[in-house]
């Protein structure tokens, strides 16, 4: 009886969607890593291709070093590891503080062991000079256009390491662990879909312009078997009691969250009073009716301290009028190139400049503000963007309350109440990602069922 059982144990098991690991024992690692660290380091080197979803501040960076030395040792190989524009020069610091000897290349030149690029150069690099490649903050690829972002999982093909890390603000967008899937080499993103999920068309007026909206749910049987499939390649966490480890050293201090909302001296076309903008012509229309209020009341707040403060925009007409009366502020903008947009950003985080202006789409990804305390910004629909924003100072290694003022229109109300549910939803999602994923590893069983099992007779 129990020969049979574990054949058909051992049938199931090559039916489910898992990955053949391609890595290798890790050996010793930098003394420097936490305990929850080190377990994530170990686990995605034995892996070779794997995603560490982890939160803002709990070490990504020397994770990644450590992941990238690993294979330089085992391998006398070169890693790739490619950076959002302005944080190469952070991870270099980094790299030396912890003894891993890194080069920070902008002109294609693979060095021994570490090089480290900004993603917009990888154009001038050959894939084949590499064993393994990091992308840090991966989920700034969505961002990217659809070429550069086809440019970069073209150039990870046929890398047999390969590591993502980023941490995941929406955890239940499956467009993310799809692509992020397909860059490691294991199921396409639209595999992914047709395996776990289903679309419904939804005809609402809620779907763009009144017309079709897909929608993806899960196959009745696939929660649990997409859940099983992503823990074989990935890891999320929060914070260390997520994987099993004590939270005492890394815990944060109070987020203080400020709404303000202005009047318009204006009206809308048409109005006698104001009223919430509803669609996203109207909001778009509310949100350049509004610049001067709004600007106004930002730089207000911005001018009532010397002490640092980010502030982020989102249209180039909010950017330039805040730029003109923010005192000691400084604008990195899209018309800027790459190299100055890299000087500006550094500027701030070194503690040059007191208040820095820009979009989330430009400095919201990777880097480390924990000398600023104040984060002025205007609402968006986009929640990862927020996230991001405001991460760049609430993380792990900040040791002051942060302050968020978040500055919208009386016409903006219901974006704001959407961030917030966004939010909520965010918070609880991630909650449930790592509950499901820590029920997925559960898969063995110390004892067999003691009822009657009836073997199929195709077996």
């Amino acid at each position: 009886m129990t020969e049979n059982y574990t054949a058909y144990a051992e049938m199931l098991e090559s039916k489910r969607h898992a990955n053949d690991r391609h890595g290798f024992d890790p050996g010793d690692l930098s003394p420097a890593l936490f305990d929850f660290q080190r377990a994530l380091v170990e686990w995605s080197v034995r892996q070779g291709r794997a995603a560490i979803f982890a939160d803002c501040g709990m070490g990504k960076t020397l994770m990644e070093l450590a992941w990238a030395d690993a294979v330089v040792r085992h391998t006398g190989g070169r890693v790739l590891l490619l950076t959002p524009l302005a944080v190469g020069a952070q991870l270099a610091a980094e790299a030396e503080k912890f003894g891993i000897a890194v080069t920070r290349n902008q002109s294609g030149v693979a060095h021994a062991g570490i090089t480290v690029t900004n993603y917009e150069r990888l154009h001038l690099f050959s894939a084949s000079d590499f064993v393994g490649v990091v992308c840090d903050e991966s989920s700034i690829l969505k961002n990217f256009a659809g070429v550069r972002r086809g440019e970069i999982t073209a150039f990870m093909r046929k890398m047999r390491y390969r590591l993502l890390a980023t941490a995941t603000a929406a955890p239940n967008d499956f467009t993310e662990l799809g692509t992020s899937s397909e860059a490691l080499g294991y199921l396409g993103y639209m595999d992914m879909l047709n395996k776990f999920f289903k679309n419904d068309l939804n005809n609402s007026s809620t779907g763009r312009m009144g017309g079709k909206q897909v929608q993806w749910r899960f196959k009745g049987h696939a929660e649990t078997p997409f859940w099983r499939w992503v823990c074989s390649w990935a890891r999320a966490v929060r914070k260390p009691s997520d994987l099993g480890f004590d939270d005492a050293r890394l815990t944060l201090p109070p987020l203080i969250e400020r709404e303000h909302v202005v009047e318009s001296a204006t009206l809308a076309e048409g109005m006698l009073f104001a009223l919430p903008a509803t669609t996203l012509p109207e909001q778009r229309e509310e949100r350049r009716r509004t610049i001067p209020e709004r600007c106004d009341r930002v730089a207000a707040i911005a001018n009532a301290t010397t002490d640092p403060v980010t502030v982020w925009c989102h249209l180039n007409e909010e950017g330039d009028r805040l730029a003109r009366h923010i005192a000691d502020a400084v604008q990195v903008s899209g018309s800027d190139d790459d190299d100055e947009k890299e000087a500006k950003l550094s500027a701030f985080a070194r503690g040059d400049v007191r208040v820095l202006i820009t979009k989330p789409k430009i400095g919201a990804w990777g880097l480390n503000f924990q000398h600023c305390a104040h984060v002025i910004t205007f609402p968006s629909h986009s929640f990862e963007q927020y996230y991001q924003a405001v991460r760049r100072s609430w993380r792990f290694g900040q040791t002051r309350p942060v302050v968020v003022d978040i500055v919208a229109s009386e016409g903006e109300r219901g974006v704001l109440a959407n961030l917030q549910r966004k939010q909520s939803q965010a918070d609880r999602m991630f909650v449930n990602l790592v509950a499901e994923m820590t029920n997925a590893l559960r898969v063995s069983r110390a004892v067999l069922p003691d009822i009657q099992q009836e073997i199929p007779q195709w077996l």
